[in-house]
Order: C-alpha cells, then sequence, then structure tokens
C-alpha cells in the first residue's frame, strides 16, 4: 500500500469489546432471542422509563443538529454536583473524554501512570498519543497508591484511577481515595474515572475537590462519570466530566462539536434524577452478586470481590470457559487481553440470568487444579 499510517499505530493495541448478541447468533446459528449477555456490565434492568419517555419527545426534532452546549443537561448535572455550568463537560460516553485528556495534556514522551489491570482504554489512548506508560503492579487486584504516587516524575503529565476499578472491582477506602486527591503532584493530571461509582454504598463527594470556593480544592482533578452502567444508556454514548474551569475549558477546546446527539442528551437529563430507577438497579445488583459471588465460593473457586455490578472469577482457562458458555448462548468476557489467562469477567444480569450462567458453568469442565478457596 502506497498510503502510509503513522508507524506508531501498527502496534496499537485494540479494544476488544464484549461479543454483541445478534453477531454471536449468526456466527453459531443460535436464536437472539436465547442468548444473553453478560459480557459489558450492562444494566440487564435497561434504562430509566422517564429516560425512554424524554428520547420518544425528542425524536420528532432529529433532523436538526443537537444543542452543541448541552444546555438543559448541563444545568441539570451542575446543580446535582453543586457546580458551575461551565465546569462540566460532555463526552460521547465518558471513553471520548479519556481520549480528550490526550489531545489535552498528552505529548510525545510525556508519561501516564495506571494501575495493572487497569482498564484497557487508558492505555489505548495513551500510546495513541505517543506517552510512556507507566503501569504500576497491583495490590491484590486494586490500585497501590503509594507506588503510584512514588512512579510520578517530572515528566509525568496523567494518572488515571478507577474507583471501582474495571475489570477487577475492586475499590479503595474513602480515605485512601481523598488522600490520593490531595497528594498528586499539581503537575499531574488526576483522572478519576467514576463509571461504577452507583454501585458504592457510600462513596466519596469527588466533586466536593472542584467545587467553587471550597477548600481544599484540586485544580488537577478530572472526575469522569457515564450514563452507561447504572442508568441503563450504553447505547446511546453519554458521558460527562467534572473539573475545576481551568482543565474544563482546554477540553472544551479538543471535543468536537455536537458530540453529544440530541436522544442522548434529552435521555441523559431525565435519567439523571431517576432515583427510583437508581436505587432498584443498585439493590438488584446488590443481590444478583452476592449470588454470584456465593456459588464461586461453594464452587471454591478464587475471585476477587466486587464492588461493581461484575465479577472477575479465576475458572482455570478462562478462553475454554468463555468458549463453552458461547455456544451455550451465554456471552461473558475472556481475560487474557488483561494478562488474566485464567479468569473470566460476568455482569451481574437479571435473577434469571444469572440463574443461567450458574447452570451453564456447571456444565463445563473446570479444572480442579485451579479450583482453590476464597479467602
Amino acid at each position: 500500500m502506497k498510503l502510509r499510517a503513522n508507524q506508531y499505530l501498527c502496534d496499537l493495541p485494540v479494544y476488544q469489546p464484549g461479543r454483541p448478541i445478534d453477531e454471536v447468533a449468526r456466527e453459531l446459528g443460535l436464536k437472539a432471542a436465547e442468548i444473553i449477555k453478560l459480557a459489558s456490565n450492562e444494566n440487564p434492568h435497561g434504562p430509566s422509563p422517564l429516560a425512554v419517555e424524554a428520547m420518544k419527545r425528542a425524536v420528532p426534532d432529529v433532523h436538526r443538529y443537537p444543542d452543541g452546549s448541552s444546555f438543559d443537561l448541563r444545568r441539570a448535572v451542575a446543580k446535582m454536583h453543586g457546580l458551575d455550568a461551565a465546569q462540566i463537560v460532555f463526552g460521547n460516553g465518558s471513553n471520548e473524554l479519556i481520549e480528550l485528556v490526550g489531545h489535552a495534556f498528552l505529548k510525545p514522551g510525556d508519561e501516564m501512570i495506571i494501575s495493572q489491570y487497569a482498564f484497557a482504554i487508558y492505555e489505548i489512548v495513551g500510546r495513541l498519543f505517543q506517552a510512556k506508560i507507566v503501569e504500576v503492579p497491583a495490590k491484590n487486584y486494586g490500585h497501590n497508591f503509594e507506588r503510584m504516587l512514588d512512579m510520578v516524575k517530572p515528566s509525568t503529565r496523567v494518572m488515571f484511577v478507577a474507583n471501582p476499578n474495571n475489570p477487577t472491582g475492586t475499590a479503595c477506602r474513602r480515605e485512601e481515595l481523598r488522600e490520593l486527591i490531595l497528594t498528586v503532584p499539581d503537575h499531574v493530571l488526576l483522572g478519576l474515572d467514576e463509571a461504577y461509582q452507583d454501585f458504592l454504598a457510600e462513596p466519596l463527594d469527588s466533586a466536593a475537590f472542584i467545587r467553587p470556593g471550597q477548600k481544599p480544592g484540586r485544580d488537577n482533578l478530572l472526575i469522569l462519570r457515564t450514563f452507561s452502567k447504572a442508568h441503563g444508556l450504553a447505547g446511546i454514548r453519554i458521558g460527562y466530566g467534572l473539573a475545576r474551569l481551568q482543565v474544563a475549558e482546554v477540553l472544551e477546546r479538543v471535543r468536537q462539536p455536537f458530540n453529544a446527539n440530541a436522544l442522548a442528551q434529552a435521555a441523559a437529563a431525565a435519567a439523571l434524577n431517576d432515583n427510583a430507577h437508581i436505587r432498584k438497579t443498585f439493590i438488584q445488583n446488590q443481590e444478583g452478586r452476592a449470588r454470584l459471588e456465593a456459588e464461586f465460593r461453594r464452587l471454591a473457586l478464587d475471585f476477587v470481590p466486587s464492588f461493581g455490578n461484575f465479577v472477575l472469577v479465576n475458572v482455570g482457562d478462562g478462553q475454554a470457559i468463555f468458549d463453552g458458555l458461547l455456544r451455550k448462548g451465554v456471552i461473558v468476557r475472556p481475560m487474557g487481553g488483561y494478562k488474566l489467562p485464567a479468569f473470566i469477567r460476568v455482569s451481574v444480569g437479571t435473577g434469571v440470568e444469572n440463574e443461567r450462567f450458574i447452570t451453564e458453568l456447571l456444565k463445563l469442565n473446570l479444572s480442579s487444579t485451579h479450583k482453590k478457596k476464597n479467602t
């Protein structure tokens, strides 16, 4: 080929999402209605009913460009978090905001600190902007904040921390997170990814560190949120970032116009304050996660106790178990791409879906050599 792509792209990792139901149905000759997907940490109970109605009302105007400033949604998010409207930045999912961080704060040779077993997009974005990735060994599958801080250099520009963490489901204590926020040096942007925040019983109010006039405050904190998980709006792609004005204004400069579509804005504004839907999702997730973890204990399978809407479990040969479940119409996530080849990650589904997964898992040949009593 005479056209030449940038050379560094040749080695760029490719993100592997959970397999779509229709794709699996076509590939294996199964009926889509009989397949369950527990691979992408989606809300199995669907979107907020208020969001569905809001999208219906917005449909007749989809021939118009969306509000490029997301005015109504911006005001609603700002009010919820006690911030100025100018402190909010919207993205096509929080994934786009991670990429905006690269545009705004990374250049070739800069360093970005992440944890071992971190969300794959962090490394992909860092390498996309030719930054040096500093991966800090995990501590009990979670973040080792002390070691991460030790790795900060003058060339460090960005540190990403997810709480709860994906794909491991670990979460830090509020005091630990507060100390990290206050300790990260001023020249390093701390990207605090709170995609799974709604599944924590008592989360830290991280927005307090960027509220106008409140002290102690942090100018280098970017909080990432999404409507894809607890709110059940993964299919329309809408997320947001919270930051002090200096950071928000820089991200706004690199944001594409109209990146938050009209249906997404309408749905997100309606879902934002649907407390009944969020509470129901929280309770059902706790019950479903407890059921999965209880079964893993009974089977003597090691797993990482989770604070998210998924569980990381050691099944001996993650790819083989993934393939076996897939043939039975149960989609989970193999973890070889995260250098955890013995593990699968299973999202918490509905009660029926969880029982279906357990039933099919029991039919597979789980290697006894990889079964250890969870401690």
